[in-house]
């Protein structure tokens, strides 16, 4: 326990707040923790691990005092299942359909990263402070371990991070190895399910057959499956289509994107304020735009809004290497 409370002391609180991608990773951990506690010793992350992990994630949504762009079930606007307009609905599937169809019109068989190599990727922030309006813009790099053996990096708003190795038996979501990748289902409702079934026994119920936690869970854990980068052919388009299948969505249009493009948002009306976080897409071709998001400083005195989109990736046999 001692162990166990120096670490929250270890916790800076005066350092600048995660962004959206450090908080989701560091859910993604808290979830990997959680998924192998119960495991045989050797196959789950340490007390003194887990616990780390867990830190990271409280700390993720106790300084932004909101969760992801997805929400938690299919409520309408006021949060009461079963209440979303159809239009609302509706609108939102043809947009993710739509992205779809784009997706599958590029798809090419792309080539694997082996199990030794590295995910690059580089991300443009465009962050607005939103009662001075002023405008700072990061690059920021990541190189992801496809076999989690090896330490990662990545930048948050121009901060160098480290990610240790996962333990054995570990892994991280959404899977960097392509043969995890490849055994996933491109069934949309399959996939879906299959997704929601993680750690446990697939069922064969339908998507309308989830409760709130398990909508949450479908729409945030696809979510994150295609901010991978690279996946295998045809798995973006279906996750996609999953994401239409998932009750809650609600479209938001004449929204910019990082490149001042206008576009359409696609957010998840179950959690917190809807239109603070959400996926934009082109209005027309429904080509995916990027990202928007918010932090809070930590006074809390501060809001930041925070636009993004990814413009390289490749796939790198060392850390700081480049395409």
């Amino acid at each position: 326990m001692n162990d166990e409370l120096e670490l929250l002391r270890e916790w800076d609180a005066g350092a600048a707040p995660l962004t959206g991608p450090a908080r989701d990773r560091a859910r993604h951990r808290l979830r990997n923790a959680m998924a192998h506690e119960g495991k045989h010793s050797g196959t789950g992350p340490s007390r003194r691990h887990a616990l780390r992990l867990a830190v990271a994630a409280v700390v993720a949504t106790g300084v932004t005092g909101t969760a992801m762009l997805v929400g938690t079930d299919g409520s309408g606007e006021a949060g009461t299942p079963g209440t979303s307009s159809p239009r609302v609905e509706n609108a939102a599937a043809t947009v993710l359909n739509g992205a779809a169809a784009w997706e599958r019109e590029q798809d090419k068989e792309p080539v694997a990263p082996r199990d030794d190599q590295f995910i690059y990727s580089k991300r443009i922030i465009k962050e607005t402070e939103q009662k001075t309006g002023e405008v700072k813009t990061y690059t920021d790099e990541m190189w992801d371990s496809v076999d989690v053996s090896k330490p990662s990096l990545s930048m948050e708003l121009g901060r160098e991070m480290w990610e240790e190795p996962a333990v054995e038996g570990g892994g991280v979501w959404p899977p960097r190895k392509w043969s995890e990748l490849e055994k996933l289902p491109q069934d949309p409702e399959k996939l879906a399910m299959t997704i929601v079934s993680l750690g446990s026994r697939a069922d064969d119920r339908a998507i309308s057959d989830l409760d709130k936690h398990e909508r949450y869970e479908a729409y945030w854990l696809l979510g994150e499956l295609l901010k991978n980068p690279v996946l295998p052919q045809g798995l973006r388009p279906a996750a996609y289509e999953a994401l239409a299948l998932v009750p809650g969505v609600k479209t938001i249009p004449g929204v910019k994107d990082s490149a001042g493009r206008t576009g359409v948002g696609i957010a998840h009306t179950g959690r917190g304020s809807y239109e603070s976080k959400y996926l934009i897409f082109d209005p027309a071709s429904y080509e995916f735009l990027g990202f928007r998001d918010e932090r809070i400083s930590a006074s809390g005195k501060k809001k930041y809004i925070q636009l993004s989109h990814v413009v390289d990736w490749g796939i790198v046999d060392r850390v700081k290497q480049r395409p």
